[in-house]
C-alpha cells in the first residue's frame, strides 16, 4: 500500500492508495513551518493512516511527497521549498529511514500532474499526452505522456509563468515584464490589488461584478493569463488534454468562461488557431481532488528501499509511472482538516486489503 502527500504551505493532504491507485483512506492537516516541524506533519499522518485502516506503518510499502521547490530526479531530497521554510530536506533520512519505509518526492506540481493524468486522462481514448495547469500563488505546469512524467532535460519543463506574453505588461518578481505569471499569479494579483482581503483573487472577481475598473482590468488579466499558458502549452507541446488546477480554480466558471471567451478571441482572429480547438482541451479538477496526493503516491512507488544512515534513500530509479487506469475517486470526499476521512468499504474490510 502506497502512502503520498501533498505538502503545501498551509495544509498538507495524505492518502493511501492501493497498487491500482484506488483511494482507500485520506486525510488533512495544517502543515507545521520549518523542516522540524514539517517532517513532524508528515510523520503524524502517517500514524494517523495507519490507526485509521488499523495496520502498523510497515504495512506501508512506499512513501511519496509531493512539496514546492526543488527536486533532483529520482531523489527524496527538497531545497527552496521557502514558502515552508525549508531551505534543504532530506526526506530519505528524516522520514524513511526513521520509518524503515522508502521514500521519494517530487516538486508538488510535478506530482499533481502525475495525479491529474491518473484521475483524469488514464485509459480515455486520446489521453495520452496531458499538461496539468497549476493556479496558484505562482503558475508552472507538469507534462505526463503515456503515463509517465515528463521533466525534460534538466528538470525545468513546464516552467511557463515566466514566459512573457507582453513587453509592456506588469512587472515580475523575476525582473521580466508581461510574464504569465504576473497576469494570472494569485501573489501577482493580491500585490497589484493592493487592498485588504481573505481571498484577494476571489475580492477582485465580486469587485468586478460590482464595476469596479481597476478591478475588472486585473480579472481580464487574469484570463488573458492563464489563456496564454495554454497557447503556450499546446503550441509547445501539442497536448490532448490541459488540467487547471490550483487555488485559482476554485472560482470554476467564473474563472474558466473567462478563459474560454479570450481563447475563443484568439480563435476568431486566426484560422489556425481555431483549428487547435484550444478551449475544448480544458478540463477543470473538481474542488477538492486529492491529484496531488496520489500522484506523490504514485511516484513513490518507485522509491527503493532505505537503509538507516545511508543518506539519500530513493536515488537512482526510473521516471515514475502514473497509468493508474483503474482509480476510484467517486466516493473521494473532502475531508475537513480536524476529521479523517476513510473511502467505503467498512473498516474490516480495508483490513482485508492490508492483512490478505
Amino acid at each position: 500500500m502506497r502512502l503520498g502527500f501533498d505538502v503545501g504551505g498551509t495544509k498538507t493532504d495524505a492518502v493511501v492508495a492501493t497498487p491500482d491507485g484506488e483511494i482507500v483512506a485520506r486525510v488533512r492537516r495544517p502543515t507545521g513551518w520549518g523542516a522540524t516541524e514539517v517532517v513532524r506533519t508528515i510523520t503524524e499522518l502517517v500514524d494517523e493512516l495507519a490507526g485509521a485502516l488499523d495496520v502498523p506503518v510497515s504495512a506501508f510499502t512506499s512513501i511519496g511527497i509531493g512539496m514546492p521547490g526543488q527536486v533532483a530526479p529520482g531523489s527524496a531530497t527538497v531545497t527552496h521549498a521557502v514558502n515552508l521554510g525549508v531551505d534543504e530536506l532530506d526526506l530519505g533520512q528524516a522520514v524513511g529511514a526513521v520509518l524503515g519505509v522508502p521514500v521519494r518526492a517530487e516538486n508538488d506540481v510535478k506530482a499533481a500532474a502525475v495525479g491529474a493524468y491518473a484521475l483524469h486522462g488514464a485509459g480515455r481514448a486520446q489521453a495520452d499526452t496531458m499538461a496539468y495547469l497549476n493556479l496558484g500563488t505562482g503558475i508552472a505546469a507538469g507534462f505526463v505522456k503515456g503515463g509517465r512524467l515528463w521533466r525534460g532535460a534538466r528538470g525545468t519543463a513546464g516552467e511557463v509563468g515566466h514566459i512573457s506574453v507582453d513587453p509592456a505588461g506588469p512587472l515580475c518578481r523575476c525582473g521580466q515584464r508581461g510574464c504569465i505569471e504576473a497576469f494570472c499569479g494569485g501573489g501577482a494579483i493580491a500585490e497589484r490589488w493592493g487592498r485588504p482581503a481573505a481571498l484577494p483573487v476571489l475580492d477582485v472577481f465580486d469587485q468586478a461584478d460590482a464595476g469596479d475598473a481597476d478591478a475588472t482590468a486585473l480579472r481580464d488579466g487574469l484570463a488573458y493569463g492563464v489563456a496564454s499558458a495554454i497557447r503556450v502549452i499546446v503550441l509547445s507541446g501539442d497536448v490532448e488534454t490541459v488540467v487547471l488546477g490550483g487555488g485559482v480554480t476554485a472560482l470554476g466558471d467564473r474563472m474558466l468562461s473567462r478563459v474560454v471567451d479570450e481563447l475563443a478571441t484568439g480563435a476568431a482572429a486566426s484560422p489556425f488557431l481555431r483549428s487547435l480547438g484550444l478551449a475544448e482541451r480544458v478540463e477543470l479538477l473538481p474542488p477538492g481532488s486529492p491529484a496531488a496526493a496520489l500522484g506523490a503516491a504514485l511516484i513513490g512507488a518507485d522509491a527503493t528501499v532505505p537503509t538507516p544512515g545511508s543518506g539519500d534513500c530513493a536515488a537512482s530509479v526510473s521516471e515514475p509511472a502514473g497509468s493508474a487506469a483503474t482509480v476510484s475517486v467517486a466516493a473521494v470526499s473532502e475531508p475537513s482538516v480536524s476529521e479523517p476521512a476513510v473511502r467505503e468499504p467498512s473498516v474490516s474490510d480495508r483490513k482485508a486489503v492490508f492483512h490478505g
